[in-house]
């Protein structure tokens, strides 16, 4: 396979940290504890980052002394094969408790502040929580829950949510969410292989000004779930749900009914011991069942809360985020950091663009978490809460769930605020976590994620298995790691895991990401996953950089881009939303390969240009390249429940353009 060598030039600075801040930062602090502790001088980001990689069990260690994480027991030993992946064991003799570690507060403050669109606002004191979290766990043990049981959530991202997680945890059980826009067959594909015996179920959800009910959708799960012993409803669109329809059912209040608050009785569990179990996207098949570890998960999640986004107790956290994607976990983390957690469920568009912004405000957010898509969305809708909203609380905004386009940093800066620590970070539910993310003491330059995961031995490799820099290449990890999965659901030999990251280079975690790192910078650009990328005249391009250039027209909404077999090669074809009453015209056409081809090269610009109405995505808002590319190809997409829209599929149906 040919490869473009492309040197990535370094990018303008759009924002550099003020001293005061850089010193007043958990990472400074984190380096000084570092140098005390082991008698060192790291003074800057990239020796902290060398440290990390080159001595895990020094920084591990380091790391959870600096967070104040508790365990019954760490154990003597650190790292045992540690050179072996899958197969290294981080502190193999602890024993720990997730929830104890997220409970870590118990005074009257603010651990959860809930807003449902403009339907519902609520707070939640730390002791609030805890007695919350204690009555449920009572609750759930005379159930006859256990260590190693499993329970699920059909749920919106509400109190209630975080509360049955954290009751869940601290008896040593094992909890997987989805969200209530799931389809029955989508929740069933994912819940029924790893057999739940408690189902936590909302009654209905607010979208988009609307009360949507879901004990439709509940009555028929439950029926599908044999090992299903009770499901526990959670009123929120009424008080007082008829229940009859749903079998096994019990309102919250009767479920913990006759249970009084106390201290948390916590099960200790073993480092590696499942905590949560991931699903991937499914749309090559049924949903991958991803097991993560106690421990591993802990430590990964502080790490980026505490060093990489800076947060701590006066923090005010949110991320957009429904229960059926990976952030929903990773937010839930910044209670290990003493932050208070901003919930927000329904539509980031009702009653209008600025809800989310109105919330910043009201709540003294200081960070906000959301996707590149919903930052390209507001700069669509030519929004500008740098004009309308006050965000002098907001220190930094993250991004995920795509590449961060460099117009859309631009956009940031020009629109939404100029002191912002913008950081576009990406990683996945395979990690529950990041690969690369922010740093808050370094400056942001445009289009570039800021730097590599402390702990994550980050690198870019050739097709040849060769470490590259300033060219294109797999994103790989080549050093273990604590929040590895443990493994796959009913993968007994791990060869499903195996295969999963382990399959192209030997001992090293593939991520199937097509990226590079700055020489200069050190920063990295991510041009698309790997098994999308396109490959015309066997040179392999990423799906990223067209989307870059596309979507920077005021006439284009959204863009999916796909390799079409055609005469023994590969040839680009663009699908592209018209923006409004905009139409592709021949001359747009024209526009669109003139931009494609002075932005990128030749080699990007597309055979086909043809619009659509819709782009299918996942229930995550990630759009799905891989499906698109099948039904062109006329091969069946074996999972569309997994899809928030399947029947956008149809629109690629034997399109006559295609055909010649």
């Amino acid at each position: 396979m040919k490869q473009v060598k492309e040197t990535i030039a370094m990018n303008e600075c759009l924002w550099t940290p003020s001293p005061e801040r850089i010193e007043a930062s958990n990472l400074r602090a984190f380096m000084k504890h570092v140098n005390g502790q082991y008698s060192l001088d790291i003074k800057d980001y990239d020796a902290l980052h060398d440290f990390s990689v080159h001595e895990r069990e020094k920084f591990w260690v380091s790391l959870k002394d600096f967070a104040g994480l508790k365990a019954q027991d760490w154990g003597k030993r650190i790292l045992v094969d540690g050179d072996k992946m899958p197969g290294a064991q981080f502190f193999p003799d602890a024993k720990i408790s997730f929830a104890e570690n997220l409970l870590k507060k118990k005074d009257e403050s603010q651990a959860l502040i809930f807003w449902g669109e403009d339907k519902v606002k609520r707070a939640v004191s730390w002791k609030e929580l805890n007695d919350k979290v204690s009555v449920f766990a009572q609750a759930l043990r005379a159930q006859g829950v256990s260590k190693g049981d499993r329970v699920c959530a059909f749920m919106p991202n509400m109190p209630e949510t975080i509360i049955a997680m954290l009751a869940v945890t601290s008896l040593g059980a094992v909890w997987s969410s989805t969200s209530p826009d799931f389809g029955v067959n989508g929740v069933l594909d994912r819940f029924g292989q790893i057999e739940p015996t408690v189902l936590v179920g909302v009654e209905g959800y607010h979208y988009n000004g609307k009360a949507h009910d879901c004990l439709g959708k509940l009555e028929e799960i439950v029926k599908e779930l044999p090992t299903l012993e009770t499901c526990v409803i959670v009123p929120y669109t009424r008080e007082n749900p008829d229940l009859s329809s749903v079998d096994k059912a019990v309102l919250l209040d009767d479920f913990v009914a006759g249970f009084e608050s106390g201290a948390i009785e916590y099960e200790y569990v073993e480092f590696n011991h499942p905590l949560y179990i991931m699903f991937s996207s499914g749309t090559t098949g049924k949903p991958k069942c991803i097991v993560h570890g106690t421990g591993g998960t802990l430590l990964k999640q502080v790490s980026e809360h505490i060093l990489h986004c800076d947060n701590g107790p006066t923090s005010r956290v949110f991320y957009f985020t429904t229960c059926g994607w990976m952030m929903w976990n990773w937010l839930v983390a910044g209670l290990a950091a003493g932050s208070t957690l901003l919930l927000y469920d329904g539509s980031p568009f009702y009653p209008s663009g600025n809800i989310l912004f109105d919330f910043a405000d009201a709540e003294k957010m200081t960070m906000f978490g959301t996707s590149a898509k919903y930052i390209d969305a507001l700069n669509k809708a030519d929004l500008k809460p740098l004009n309308t909203h006050d965000l002098s609380s907001v220190q930094s905004m993250t991004s995920t769930g795509s590449p961060l386009v460099a117009e859309s940093f631009d956009y940031a800066y020009e629109g939404i605020k100029k002191d912002i620590h913008l950081a576009s970070i990406s990683g996945g539910t395979d990690i529950l976590g990041c690969f690369v993310l922010g740093n808050p003491i370094a400056p942001v330059y445009r289009g570039e994620i800021q730097c590599r995961a402390l702990g994550m031995a980050v690198e870019t490799f050739d097709d040849d298995g060769q470490p590259i820099r300033g060219d294109k290449g797999e994103l790989v990890c080549t050093k273990a790691f604590p929040s590895m999965p443990v493994k796959f659901w009913n993968d007994p030999d791990n060869a499903r895991y195996k295969s999963a990251y382990f399959e192209k280079y030997d001992n090293i975690w593939c991520h199937g990401d097509f990226v590079a790192i700055d020489e200069k910078t050190g920063g990295m650009v991510i041009y698309g996953r790997s098994d999308a990328t396109l490959n015309p005249g066997g040179v392999r391009i990423g799906t990223a950089e067209i989307y870059r250039q596309v979507e920077a027209l005021p006439q284009i909404q959204e863009s999916i881009v796909i390799g079409q077999d055609w005469e023994d090669d590969v040839r680009v074809v663009l699908f592209v939303v018209m923006k409004g009453t905009f139409e592709l015209t021949d001359e747009l056409i024209s526009t669109i390969k003139s931009k494609i081809r002075s932005g990128c090269t030749p080699r990007h610009v597309p055979a086909k240009v043809i619009a659509v109405a819709d782009i299918p995505r996942t229930k995550s808002g990630k759009i799905t390249e891989l499906a698109v590319r099948d039904i062109v190809h006329g091969r069946e997409v074996k999972n569309k429940t997994a899809l928030a829209n399947p029947e956008a599929l149809e629109l690629y149906k034997n399109l006559d353009p295609l055909a010649i």
